[in-house]
């Protein structure tokens, strides 16, 4: 028994590895996707196409990630009991085609203020901005299915494959194979629609375990409800929703007050902090399950271990924001432009308060993983959510130009994130809620760990 249970965990170790590495490797193409697109549009084009990448990730944020978390922690745990999953999938797939439809209605209904307000009377870029959420919530049916068998790998070549295919539209047009905006936003729907390809591969897996174990388990358990571990995942939706505003919502005010061309620059300037969070969330996913087990064992040295692992990762984090302030201060504005072409020009004080605002949030990032393995995911939602709306409500704060006030209170709300969750670190619960405890190979633990993989792609 002890030799399977070690050559299970030797397993789910290596494709927690695979994860991390597609992870990254996703968030990598996606950053090639902006700098390519932004190399070849122009400024208000380039622009068009950031809004309408944040209004698709802002909404599907809010309408799919729920079910998809949801779907993965229900699998995991069916699983786990040697109970069927048919029925798990067919109330997940009616619910999120509910939500399919309100949206499709809603799309509909308001596409006079979408299409003129938002897209800039675009009606291409609003039937892309359609077609993606929709596209995009299979995709997230697909990766809740994924994460909950517990087919990381496959996880991994989903979101590989969707940055790859998106990132090939924007290369077709700076190759010269394609040319113009539309392609270039062709590739925000095209993505979710050719990750798919690997979905059946998941399924034939699954078909053969069948075979081999002879018989699907017996029916019975847990009914799936939106009720059932609905704490967990809603503290868990709340810190993806809030981290979606921290770094989507200033494109989109900016966008309202200034225009397209302006949104897509104010986009560029956080790159700062996306490019390192798209490799940090690589690092997340697999932090998670190590500070979990070794919450989990409750020996002095762990508890120890516990605390050098937090305290590494934040050093790391500090000497690595430290360098690139000091890249940033030397030639940030050219590397800048030398990114993202020179349509635009870089303020190198901008850029460097961004930059500290970098450091902070991805240590919040990592306070916020040891919260979730103390079983303290719901006081850490809270702290997300008053920083989120903190910074929200900072943007419309008649001080400073647009662009600086984005800037300051990026860098204001993640430096407040991060001393809070510091704080809450510092201070864990003597005895966490059950429902909140996050045990090694749990569904809570894939559901965390999938937020973090989400947030990258």
């Amino acid at each position: 028994m002890a030799r399977v249970e070690t050559a299970e965990t030797r397993r789910f170790g290596r494709s927690a590895a695979m994860l991390s590495i597609g992870v990254g490797s996703a968030g990598l193409l996606t950053y090639v996707y902006f700098s390519l697109a932004s190399h070849t549009l122009d400024r208000t084009s380039y622009g068009e196409v950031v809004v309408l990448w944040s209004a698709v990730f802002v909404t599907i944020s809010i309408l799919f990630r729920p079910i998809e978390q949801l779907l993965s922690r229900t699998i995991a745990a069916r699983q786990a009991r040697g109970e069927p999953i048919g029925d798990a999938l067919r109330v997940a797939a009616t619910i999120q085609l509910g939500l399919a439809v309100a949206f499709a209605v809603a799309a509909l209904a308001l596409r006079g203020p979408l299409q003129d307000d938002l897209l800039s009377g675009n009606s291409t870029l609003y039937w892309i901005l359609v077609a993606a959420v929709l596209a995009f919530g299979a995709s997230f049916f697909a990766r809740g299915f994924l994460a909950g068998s517990r087919r990381f790998v496959l996880y991994g070549s989903l979101l590989l494959a969707e940055s790859t295919a998106r990132m090939s539209f924007a290369l077709a047009v700076a190759i010269g194979i394609a040319s113009g905006q539309t392609v270039v936003a062709l590739g925000i729907v095209a993505a979710p629609v050719l990750s798919l390809t690997v979905v059946p591969l998941a399924f034939a897996g699954r078909a053969r375990r069948r075979r081999v174990a002879g018989s699907e388990p017996q029916a019975g358990g847990t009914q799936l409800t939106l009720a059932h571990g609905g704490g967990f995942a809603a503290a868990v939706f709340l810190i993806m929703a809030s981290e979606q505003s921290l770094l989507n919502a200033g494109p989109l005010i900016v966008r309202g007050m200034e225009g397209a061309a302006a949104a897509g620059f104010i986009f560029n300037v956080l790159m700062i902090a996306r490019a390192p969070l798209v490799l940090f969330q690589a690092v997340a996913t697999s932090l998670l399950p190590h500070l979990t087990r070794l919450r989990a064992s409750g020996g002095t040295r762990d508890a120890g271990a516990f605390e050098t692992s937090v305290r590494t990762t934040l050093a790391a984090i500090a000497g690595f924001a430290a360098l690139v302030a000091l890249v940033v201060a030397i030639a940030g504005p050219d590397l800048m432009q030398l990114a993202f072409g020179k349509k635009f020009t870089y303020d190198r004080a901008g850029l460097l308060i961004v930059t500290v605002g970098m450091g902070f949030y991805l240590s919040s990032g990592t306070l916020n993983q040891a919260a979730l393995a103390q079983g303290q995911v719901r006081a850490a939602a809270v702290r997300w959510v008053i920083c989120a709306a903190a910074f929200i409500c900072w943007n419309f704060v008649p001080v400073f130009d647009e662009f600086r006030r984005v800037e300051v209170g990026f860098a204001g709300a993640a430096a407040l994130l991060c001393t809070l969750l510091y704080v809450l670190y510092r201070r864990p619960p003597r005895v966490p809620r059950p429902a909140d405890i996050v045990a090694p190979g749990s569904p809570e633990e894939i559901e965390a760990r999938l937020a973090a993989a989400d947030e990258a792609s």
